[in-house]
């Protein structure tokens, strides 16, 4: 019996196997959801923001 999985957007179980050209998910519908989720920036990848090396909090002047 092959591996079983939920579709990410709704949530239909699907068998994971090479023939289901659109694992994880179900269909191409729900597929494209996804992407579109992507494509408007409703998913984000979290991100650490680090200060740009070249500036700093000081003037970057020496004194006097």
């Amino acid at each position: 019996m092959p591996k079983t999985v939920a579709c990410p957007t709704c949530n239909t179980e699907v068998a994971w196997q090479p023939e289901n050209k659109f694992r994880p998910f179900c269909s191409e519908r729900c597929k494209l959801i996804d992407l579109g989720a992507w494509a408007t920036e409703a998913y984000r990848v979290p991100v650490k923001e680090e200060p740009d090396p070249g500036e700093s909090s000081s003037s970057g002047q020496g004194p006097g």
